[in-house]
């Protein structure tokens, strides 16, 4: 189950179709596709998945989805468990993309690190993970999926 902060509770075939009409509304327009994880933990580990549809220069549109783990103290393991959760859901957009016409339509995942901080040793590894499986990667300060959307539902 997805919410969209417009539409509300949605299935993934309906966040499917809403985002192919979002697309093809306004098809002058290049459209970004990006998906990030962020997580914060409390009593359990709250982690939340990001799609965002970026109209470039006209706004965006994003749909996310929330799970709740057993408290995840290791931030190595969050980290790539994150990097996991994005990877998967790229994985089933690119194949309805690939199976419906959109090829075009590049996936951008946007990792929860960055050059400053306690993640900066894992930044190799985790571009390493995403590219070889296809995607383009991103890290913070560009990593607005993850840091920005993603990490504003984990609150």
């Amino acid at each position: 189950m997805f919410i969209s902060p417009t539409l509300g509770k949605m299935s993934w075939e309906e966040v499917l179709e809403d985002l192919v009409t979002y697309i093809t509304s306004a098809r002058d327009y290049h459209h970004k596709l990006i998906i990030g994880t962020d997580s914060q933990v409390k009593d359990d580990t709250c982690l939340v998945t990001a799609l965002v549809v970026h109209r470039v220069g006209k706004g965006a549109r994003y749909y996310y989805r929330k799970k709740y783990q057993r408290k995840i103290l290791s931030l190595r393991q969050r980290i790539f468990y994150e990097a996991a959760l994005s990877l998967e859901l790229a994985g089933k957009l690119a194949e309805y993309l690939n199976a419906n016409g959109y090829r075009n339509l590049n996936v951008e995942i946007h990792l929860d690190v960055g050059e400053n901080g306690d993640t900066k040793d894992m930044i190799r590894e985790l571009v390493g993970m995403v590219t070889g499986s296809g995607f383009d990667a991103k890290i913070k300060p560009y990593a607005c999926g993850a840091s920005k959307v993603a990490d504003k539902h984990t609150k």
